[in-house]
């Protein structure tokens, strides 16, 4: 059986409700302490020394530093290494807290014409999209596309 103190209380339950509310305190402090994700890649100092503007060509660069995930999209004159660092906080939404873009140009042969380094001090967002007109009836047969207008009648379009 359970001792009691002076106000009636059992000993064992104020030791669990104390266990309790330290553990959300626990909970609480941990849910408020950031997340971080890094995510990309940028090549190091060091990689980059390697590089030569004018000698080396893009064979050259992948093999001192890999091949980039993302290339320039229209005519593939450069290359483009980005990594940035992301934190959350709680419920709130991410928020980019560090960027790192290294830029590799080439020249019509393929030699290298610039090395640029830019962080997120340096620019804005650039959203880049790829300008590709879809149709909007994929995936609908020729029945749904000519039943799909059924209800978008109106009387004066009926009646003249």
């Amino acid at each position: 059986m359970a001792r009691t103190g002076n106000d009636g209380g059992s000993l064992r339950s104020r030791g669990a409700g104390r266990a309790l509310r330290a553990l959300l305190l626990a909970a609480l402090i941990a849910g408020c302490s950031p997340i971080y994700r890094n995510h990309g890649y940028v090549p190091t100092e060091s990689e980059l020394e390697q590089i030569v503007v004018g000698v080396d060509t893009r064979d050259s660069v992948a093999e001192t530093v890999g091949r980039p995930a993302a290339a320039g999209l229209l005519n593939d004159t450069g290359w483009f290494y980005v990594q940035s660092r992301w934190e959350q906080r709680g419920a709130r939404a991410p928020q980019e807290i560090d960027r790192k873009v290294v830029a590799i140009t080439f020249d019509d042969q393929g030699v290298v014409q610039n090395l640029g380094r830019y962080g997120l001090q340096d620019g804005n967002v650039v959203i880049l999209s790829r300008r590709v007109t879809e149709t909007n009836i994929r995936g609908v047969s020729f029945i749904a596309q000519l039943l799909g207008n059924v209800g978008r009648l109106r009387a004066e379009d009926v009646v003249d």
